[in-house]
């Protein structure tokens, strides 16, 4: 195999806002491993939040990079090949789970366009079940939220970025121009009275879930969220890995598995199949990635509850095709593997 690396600066299409700061360009990595014939594509965006700069995933990849190229796809197509290749890249990407999952990305749609089948196929799932992928809205002026709210109308949920001395009635007034399910995301803005307060009211408003109000290291303040909140809680920086899911299941009602935070489309599935197995309800989410990373998310959609997957429809400039998201519905590539060119 061969590995070539491309760096892109994605602008967005509005500066996007959470309780931990505004971006307006996101700095990303799209692997490429070819063998000659057949290109797959992986993707990691930079996330300062988790240490994952453009550097520090290049250098890591880099640094493997002998070992990458070395290693050759099974000739007999056998199932277990992207798995396989995970587990012999563990060693020496395990600190930068960033740089693994793009690499296991495209890893996987390599396998699938080898072998002539879209990933979801070759794992034996079906893609009648496909949840609809809610829209986000960043934290801004309230007028400039309704806006961006009626920028992309009709979607079936959107998801609200909280954190304010006015959360509630940022969705009160959201609530007057759409019908939608709405979901909340507090990224750890919240201290556990506040959840609890904020979900009775928030909870009249048609409000689904509400996703990680508490910093992850409060398991105090959330274990009280949990037994007294009146809207389902879910974790994302608190499930990172593979350890965190059985943890989560002591004070959450789901988990929010993020590919790039684990490591890739392998340990995810394992994480969506003990979560289901605990009595979780799943969901995948993105960062701000472009169609190469969020067709990876796309393979999964039969095992999950929810997603949020709307990378794509956040940027000015896509580079690459894949799935297709219209009013939140997912529509799968022609390509098989994940599905992904790049433009």
């Amino acid at each position: 195999m061969k590995m070539t690396l491309h760096r892109f600066d994605l602008a967005l299409r509005h500066a996007f806002t959470i309780a931990r700061g505004t971006t307006h360009v996101q700095r990303t990595l799209v692997v490429e491993l070819s063998d000659g014939v057949h290109s797959g594509y992986g993707e990691a965006p930079e996330t300062d939040y988790y240490g994952a700069t453009i550097e520090a995933i290049t250098a890591a990849l880099d640094s493997a990079r002998a070992k990458i190229e070395a290693i050759e796809p099974s000739e007999d197509g056998t199932i277990t090949w992207p798995a396989d290749f995970w587990q012999a890249m563990q060693p020496d990407l395990a600190s930068q789970p960033f740089a693994q999952c793009a690499l296991d990305q495209a890893a996987h749609d390599l396998w699938g366009k080898r072998l002539g089948q879209p990933v979801y196929r070759l794992w034996g799932l079906l893609p009648e079940h496909r949840p609809p992928t809610d829209y986000t809205i960043g934290i801004d002026e309230l007028d400039k939220m309704i806006a961006k709210l009626r920028e992309m109308p009709d979607f079936p949920v959107y998801k609200i970025k909280l954190g304010t001395p006015h959360d509630v009635e940022i969705v009160r007034q959201l609530r007057q121009h759409t019908d939608a399910i709405f979901r909340v995301d507090a990224n750890c803005g919240w201290s556990a009275d506040e959840a609890i307060e904020k979900s009775r009211q928030l909870a009249e408003l048609n409000v689904q879930f509400i996703e990680q109000p508490l910093p992850p290291e409060d398991t105090d303040g959330m274990r009280r969220v949990y037994a007294e909140t009146s809207l389902p809680v879910i974790a994302d920086e608190s499930c990172i890995a593979e350890p965190d899911v059985a943890k989560c299941a002591e004070y959450f009602h789901g988990v929010n598995v993020k590919l790039v935070k684990c490591g890739g489309m392998t340990p995810a599935r394992r994480m969506i199949d003990e979560a289901r197995s605990l009595g979780l309800r799943t969901m995948v989410g993105c960062m701000t990635e472009s169609t190469v990373g969020i067709s990876a998310i796309a393979q999964l959609l039969p095992l999950l509850d929810y997603v949020d997957m709307d990378g794509p429809l956040l940027l000015a400039e896509d580079v690459a095709s894949g799935v297709r998201i219209e009013r939140g519905i997912v529509h799968y590539a022609q390509e098989n593997g994940n599905g992904v060119r790049l433009l």
